[in-house]
């Protein structure tokens, strides 16, 4: 059976399967209409800009992420720009410089800015929002449980600026008032020498302002966030940004959106905050959206922690349902956007995913004290390709995405402990995926054999080949996910508007599917270049590995 995955207004639709036959019989050259594969790049038809934000990250003061992680402090013996980890601010210089996000996550709404900023041994020390978590008792003490404050303001600005990528704040809209809220971005973006918070920054060895444009107004509010109503929230978010001071800036505020598909909570905040009129929209520049992806665990309990599956040790079937579960973020930004164009009609407002990745039980963290912490292996680095790709066929409709999260949690680019230090197969994606950026996302059409595999409940399938592109002056850049484990996939592609000149080829693949890099075997699973093969004219025929990322960059005559 043959699907096809169809990019044209960055939604996937299935078409059926005669049509495609047809279509691809009439646009491929005699040489190809025996092919089992096709994919048509129509360089005449775009989407939209795919910016560096859409490879953002998401940095919480939970578990290892920020200390032994990020911050291992000025005074440490592990090389370090400022107190922060240097082989990470090393690694972060070869991505696009997509925005952090930071504190949180559910530690935001339980965090006061003013706790942070300082002398750091004036600093307080508090009880993280995580110490409850069930599984805190058998861990550790140390700053995973009580937050010493080392890691604040300035030291996350100066961790972005160290790496060239804009900071991303999550305000508190659980625990403080919103007086909070607009003093925090007068801290941060007030003049030098203007007002007592600006001189405050000074001191801290600021002085002049962070110009900081992303701010989130609380975090998933429909629960760890204070538990609101979409109504609730709705009138929350309205007395939050009614007269932020901009200092300059053309603020770029970002409400607290969906928990994965619950379309209600978009309809009735929109209800809710157009109540006041069209006008508020101005204040709501994107719409966050979360969505994780994990295995149910078969043959274990059915609870929300212990439930999901393990990181390294899986079947066939889970790899490819996990991969079934990345892809349903499709869907969701879909039908956000459709709701919310029942608002905003002219779609002022767009989507930041800025929570996604894979989840897995724990067990496969490289320290104790990592809650959340999990290995990555080459199905994660499908999982990341497979979403990314997403994104650029939504690129008119999604302005930022944050994986979560950067280092020593869930979908890691990096695991790091004391002085060792490794990148995931997932930075290896991140980084081969950065010729996006910069580029102008374009309608692409994947056609391929489904592949069948078992659920609990009955037979499923996944699509064969998928991907997306983008066209940057004359280059063209092609990114493909096979996800079959065993069987590689032979392409014929076809370019619509534009003709070959030169072509490249890199892949991220290994001859196990559970391959992971580890401190003492860091290159198990990095990208390679491979051979392609073009014809003068419009075709490239290229071989996709089995379970493998592969980026074609195209020279265009």
């Amino acid at each position: 059976m043959l699907s096809v995955l169809s990019v044209a207004i960055g939604r996937r639709e299935l078409i059926w399967t005669g049509i495609a036959a047809a279509a691809a019989a009439i646009l491929a050259p005699r040489s190809a209409r025996a092919a089992a594969s096709r994919i048509d790049v129509l360089l005449d038809e775009p989407i939209g800009p795919v910016t560096a934000d859409f490879y953002g990250h998401f940095v919480e003061h939970l578990g290892g992420v920020v200390y032994d992680g990020i911050w291992v402090g000025e005074g440490s013996k592990i090389p370090n720009e400022r107190g922060i980890r240097r082989a990470l601010v090393e690694h972060m210089r070869r991505l696009p410089r997509g925005a952090i996000r930071w504190p949180g996550g559910c530690f935001a709404d339980s965090y006061d800015w003013r706790d942070g900023v300082g002398p750091a041994k004036s600093r307080p020390t508090r009880s993280n929002f995580w110490i409850d978590e069930r599984t805190m008792p058998k861990r550790p003490d140390g700053p995973a449980k009580h937050e010493p404050n080392w890691f604040g303001t300035n030291e996350f600005i100066r961790f972005c600026r160290q790496v060239g990528a804009p900071p991303y704040l999550a305000a508190n809209l659980r625990s403080l008032p919103p007086r909070d809220f607009y003093q925090w971005v007068e801290y941060c973006n007030a003049p030098a020498g203007r007002s007592t918070l600006a001189d405050q920054r000074a001191a801290a060895g600021d002085r002049e302002p962070f110009g900081v444009r992303f701010w989130g107004v609380g975090n998933e509010s429909w629960g760890c966030g204070g538990e609101f109503t979409a109504e609730e929230y709705a009138t929350e978010y309205r007395r939050f940004t009614a007269w932020v001071p901009l200092y300059g800036l053309e603020l770029a505020l970002i409400g607290s959106g969906p928990n994965g598909g619950d379309l209600a909570w978009t309809r009735r905040f929109f209800t809710r905050l157009l109540e006041k009129g069209e006008g508020q929209l101005r204040r709501l520049w994107g719409w966050a959206l979360h969505h994780y992806s994990w295995n149910v665990s078969r043959g274990r309990t059915t609870d929300w922690y212990e439930g999901k599956g393990d990181a390294v040790s899986f079947t066939a079937d889970e790899w490819y349902e996990l991969l079934n579960e990345a892809d349903k973020m499709d869907g969701l930004i879909a039908g956000h956007w459709n709701v919310m164009g029942e608002y905003d009609r002219r779609h002022r407002v767009k989507l930041v995913v800025d929570e996604w990745g894979a989840w897995h039980r724990e067990g496969t963290e490289v320290a104790p004290h990592h809650l959340f912490g999990q290995q990555s292996t080459l199905r994660d680095a499908l999982l990341a390709a497979l979403t990314l790709d997403t994104f650029h066929r939504h690129a008119d409709k999604v302005a930022m995405a944050n994986v979560a999260q950067l280092i020593n949690c869930l979908h890691s680019l990096f695991l790091a402990h004391e002085d060792r230090f490794v990148a995931t197969p997932t930075f290896h994606v991140f980084e081969m995926y950065g010729a996006h950026a910069g580029g102008r996302a374009v309608r692409t059409l994947f056609s391929a054999p489904r592949i069948s595999y078992a659920r609990e409940n009955g037979p499923a399938t996944i699509w064969g080949l998928g991907g997306s592109a983008t066209l940057k002056e004359r280059t063209l850049t092609l990114t493909v996910v096979n996800p079959h484990i065993a069987e590689p996939s032979t392409a014929e592609i076809a370019l619509h508007g534009g003709k070959v000149k030169a072509v490249r080829a890199t892949a991220i693949a290994a001859s196990d599917i559970h391959a992971h890099n580890t401190f003492d075997r860091p290159d198990t699973v990095r990208p390679r270049e491979v051979a392609a093969e073009s014809v003068p004219g419009t075709v490239i025929t290229h071989t996709f590995p089995p379970a493998s990322v592969t980026r074609l960059s195209v020279d265009l005559g």
